[in-house]
This record gives structure tokens, C-alpha cells and sequence, in this order.
């Protein structure tokens, strides 16, 4: 994550990992593999965390609130965005290790979103929704702006002034006051 792909070499790995280059080659083939490997364990963890929201019942608020808090964690985590970073700079040569990024957040958050806001309009506590994908994005994009997109860009430089919670309750109501019933 500090030096980039390019400057990334397999012994200073191994020495942080705590092994011999050997047993890092035996584990990977090489950079690329080992690139690949961290990558999609990354997507494999955010799909993880968000397992236990797919679980999450109750009324809208507080459904809506589970997975908010669960994204922007997950979100702001530091290591992720440098996961981010990473693959948006290595999108060139490894375009399937992004796409596979991408398609793992697609299962883990639009799905679980998107499922949990048709159980929300079926059961009559929000609106009835003609594009469910559509308003999922709504709701994490006044989530992704403030806790992940101005640290990616900024490479952390710059603070939004409200805590994840707030950004959090502020998303959440604003889509209440959108979809809500």
C-alpha cells in the first residue's frame, strides 16, 4: 500500500509477513498473484461485514441506520482506500482483479441494499420503489461523498467536520424524507 505496485518488491513483504521469500514464492507465484490475492481478499472481508446486515430486521430507520453504519465504517477505513487507491491505479494492468472488485461490491453492498430496501417497500414502510438500484445509490452516494471519496482524493489531508454517525443519521433521514411513507 506505501510503495505502489511498481516499487512493491516480494522480499520486504516476506520480512513484514514475518516468512522467507521462498515461502511467499511458494505462496504466490509472484507480484501479480500476491496483488490479486490481497485484492480480492479485501472484497471478500467488505462482503463479510456485510453479511450480518442481510440479518438486519425492523422498521426502516433502523435497517436503513445498520447498513449506513456498516458502509461507512467499512468506508472509512483507511485501509481501504488505500485498497481503492491501488486498484484504480493498477486498473491498466489488472483489469479483472478491478472488475472483480467492483462486481463483489455490487453482490455485497447494492444487493444488500437493494433487498432490504424491496423488503422495506413491500412491507409498506417506505415507498413503493420503481428503481430500487436507483435510490441504494442515492443513499450511499450521501454516505461514500464524506467518508470515502474526499480522504481518497485528498489522501486524507483534508476532515469532514461530522462524525460517521452523523453523516449516518443525516443520509438516513434525508432518504426517509425521500422514500419514506
Amino acid at each position: 500500500m506505501t510503495e505502489g505496485y511498481a516499487a512493491t518488491r516480494m522480499e520486504p513483504i516476506a520480512r513484514e509477513a514475518g516468512v522467507s521469500t521462498a515461502t511467499l514464492y511458494a505462496l504466490f507465484s509472484g507480484k501479480a498473484e500476491l496483488y490479486s490475492a490481497v485484492i480480492d481478499a479485501a472484497g471478500d472481508d467488505f462482503a463479510r461485514r456485510m453479511a450480518h446486515v442481510r440479518a438486519i430486521e425492523g422498521d426502516a430507520r433502523e435497517a436503513l441506520t445498520s447498513f449506513a453504519e456498516a458502509y461507512a465504517d467499512f468506508m472509512g477505513d483507511v485501509f481501504v482506500r488505500s485498497i481503492f487507491r491501488l486498484v484504480v491505479a493498477e486498473r491498466p494492468r489488472f483489469q479483472a482483479v478491478a472488475s472483480g472488485l467492483f462486481e463483489k461490491g455490487q453482490a455485497a453492498i447494492g444487493a444488500t441494499l437493494i433487498d432490504t430496501l424491496k423488503r422495506l417497500s413491500e412491507a409498506g414502510q417506505i415507498k413503493p420503489l420503481e428503481h430500487p438500484s436507483w435510490a441504494a445509490g442515492q443513499l450511499v452516494g450521501m454516505i461514500e461523498h464524506p467518508v470515502f471519496f474526499v480522504s481518497l482524493v485528498t489522501g486524507e489531508e483534508i476532515r469532514i467536520r461530522r462524525t460517521r454517525k452523523q453523516i449516518v443519521d443525516d443520509a438516513v433521514e434525508t432518504f426517509l424524507a425521500r422514500y419514506g411513507t
